[in-house]
């Protein structure tokens, strides 16, 4: 499974929506969301700011994050974005890589 960082604010009639149904319900939309495509919620958190949600889920591929994505922002009322997060594990192997590359210019 891949953690990921979302990130959400809520537009239009999901701000409406929030506000008649509460966060605790909101939540437990997105933790059913994540059961449908065999993920779990590790953390969810409001906020105030240019972020109105935030938290950390576990998702099997990457395939199922993009599927869950597109569904939360084809509905208009809300704009998700989706980080994938990696391991200081996963920063040591690619350390070890010696990709080939030439700048622009040179």
């Amino acid at each position: 499974m891949t953690k990921y960082l979302f990130e959400a604010n809520y537009v239009g009639d999901g701000i409406k929506g929030l506000m008649q149904e509460g966060g605790t319900r909101r939540r437990d939309a997105v933790v059913e969301a994540l059961k449908s495509v065999g993920g779990t919620l590790d953390s969810f958190y409001y906020a105030f700011g240019d972020i109105d949600v935030l938290g950390v889920f576990d998702i099997p591929t990457a395939a199922d994050a993009a599927a869950l994505s597109l569904m939360i922002n084809s509905t208009g009322n809300v704009d998700v974005r989706l980080k994938p997060l990696m391991t200081v594990e996963d920063i040591d192997e690619a350390a070890k890589k010696t990709p080939s590359y030439r700048a622009p210019g040179q």
